[in-house]
């Protein structure tokens, strides 16, 4: 028996690139049917529902994201703002944390960035062995490509004066060469390694519950950008956690180390009709600009030798590529710094044509791209998935790394609209420092407004209406992650929506990220109603 539904009485945002505006709907068994003016609607028995004048967009997709290890660190100590304002007060957040733990515990943390810090400085291991010399502890900072750890975790990891370099990272050392606790890049995974593996179940449990809070930010369609095989397949943890509660649409990028391990018999895996589906092969071409890592040129202010990390080959990029074509699927490459970015595109510079009707290679985040790039990027439908939250929340690295005016010409999204390259937004939470780095809403006021928390100007010349915006969350997501038939509301469509407190189009452009979702609906079913005050 079919089910109808006759949604009525709306504004409805459908990012279909025909309707500009609806004011009413019919969902039949979970799909949209027909979307128009209500004067317009055809005759049809089904249950009414009134939309009361609100905004409805459609779900929101973040095209870049990080879903475990939100969910995982949602459990962690935060490092950010206004909790944590001074290495002090992590210190201090850590030893309270502390009480009563185990000795075999690891105590961790997330999103510091030393530019908000009192001292101005990254935490090293004789801060945290302030806190404690017997328990390890890690602190992730907050793009996640360095991490801030104790003694005891060094001891742990092995990690002496005599310890190399592992290819792809750095263990920053003293004056006299002793390791000072802070790993960036693959150094990283030399204690990363050794922490203790929460199981199948627990990390499953964990995503269902953080299911929910993402139904709260109107998030019906979420990207996992770091899938691993060892020591559990994120495959199997992402289906145990639909089977726990997980309603999202999952598309999951798995990292080319871990990629090559997997059975690859089973084309089912890559079926995008299923709620869990692997999408693609994740590569890093550098680090971060926040964390001085990042490949660019010209170097970062105050230290001209220093040019970042290159962190992949154009060889690896290509057996990747090959990999990614083989299987059907997507080719990810996180890239920062323009050198980067021109290696990437250089690669793949009119090659990156194995899939049909959707983009063969992405560059994750894009945020310094050469005319260059932009213009061979175009020409070879290579697409870029951004994060205006980034400039938004980490003003203070991009303007102490970068200066003024490069900072405000980063991440210049519309010129690379302009140019016709693919784009889509997302917010690569929680690598970003911000004490909410998944909510959408604080993305589209950066791209708007192209303004920083603080009020600083972001380069005005690169801001977008707010339609394009929510496109670029929407319908611009779906084509760049190929989840179907979601991120507009058209005939075929999931009816995967969200209604808003207020009108998000028409509303002052200085309080978009103050939004909130009343209601979150996927496939015509309410999954999500805020609670009244």
């Amino acid at each position: 028996m079919s089910s109808i539904q006759l949604f009525k009485n709306g504004k409805i945002f459908p990012a279909d690139g025909q309707n500009k505006e609806a004011d009413a709907m019919i969902v039949c068994n979970g799909k949209v049917s027909w979307i128009g003016k209500e004067e317009n609607i055809p005759p049809v028995e089904g249950v009414k529902i009134d939309l009361e004048g609100r905004r409805v967009l459609p779900g929101f997709i973040d095209a870049h994201l990080h879903p475990l290890m939100l969910a995982e660190t949602s459990k962690q100590i935060s490092c950010t703002p206004p909790g944590v304002k001074s290495i002090a007060d992590m210190v201090q957040a850590l030893k309270k944390l502390l009480e009563g733990q185990g000795p075999d515990s690891w105590i961790e943390g997330w999103g510091y960035d030393e530019g908000k810090l009192h001292e101005g400085r990254t935490p090293d291991r004789h801060d945290l062995d302030q806190a404690a010399k017997d328990v390890p502890i890690v602190l992730t900072r907050t793009c996640t490509h360095i991490i801030s750890v104790n003694s005891k975790a060094l001891e742990i990891a092995g990690i002496t004066k005599a310890t190399p370099d592992p290819p792809g990272g750095k263990i920053e050392r003293d004056e006299q060469g002793e390791p000072t606790g802070v790993l960036r890049e693959s150094a990283a995974d030399l204690v990363k390694s050794k922490i203790p593996v929460k199981s199948l179940e627990e990390k499953a449990a964990l995503l269902a519950e953080y299911s929910d809070t993402f139904l709260a930010k109107g998030i019906t369609g979420i990207t996992e950008m770091m899938g691993d095989h060892n020591p559990i397949d994120y495959y199997d943890i992402y289906k145990a956690a639909v089977n726990k509660g997980m309603k999202q649409r999952a598309a999951l990028y798995y990292n080319w180390g871990e990629f090559q391990q997997l059975e690859l018999n089973d084309p089912s895996i890559f079926d995008s009709e299923r709620p869990v589906y692997i999408a693609g092969i994740k590569l890093f071409a550098d680090g971060s600009i926040s964390g001085q890592t990042a490949w660019v040129n010209p170097a970062f202010v105050g230290d001209e030798k220093n040019y970042g990390i290159s962190t992949t080959s154009r060889e690896e990029l290509l057996a990747a590529g090959r990999a990614a074509k083989k299987y059907g699927i997507q080719l990810a490459v996180h890239a920062m710094g323009e050198q980067a970015i021109d290696q990437v595109v250089d690669t793949f510079y009119k090659k990156a044509d194995w899939l049909a009707g959707a983009p063969s290679v992405r560059v994750e985040h894009a945020s310094l791209p050469t005319e260059r790039a932009l213009r061979r990027a175009a020409e070879s439908g290579i697409a870029f998935v951004t994060q205006p939250i980034f400039l938004y929340a980490e003003i203070e690295s991009y303007l102490n790394h970068l200066g003024e005016e490069r900072s405000r010409n980063s991440y210049p999204v519309n010129t690379i609209l302009e140019k016709g390259i693919q784009l889509a937004f997302s917010s690569d939470a929680p690598a970003t420092a911000w004490g909410d780095p998944v909510n959408p809403f604080v993305g589209l006021e950066a791209a708007v407004n192209r303004k920083a928390y603080d009020c600083t100007d972001i380069g005005r010349e690169q801001s977008i209406p707010i339609e394009t915006a929510v496109e670029l969350y929407t319908k611009a997501a779906q084509a760049v992650t190929r989840i179907p038939c979601v991120g507009r509301l058209a005939p075929g469509y999931h009816a995967d929506f969200i209604v808003l407190e207020k009108d998000i189009i028409e509303a002052d452009k200085a309080e978009i990220s103050s939004t909130t979702i009343e209601e979150t609906y996927m496939g015509g079913k309410m999954v999500y109603k805020k609670t009244k005050v």
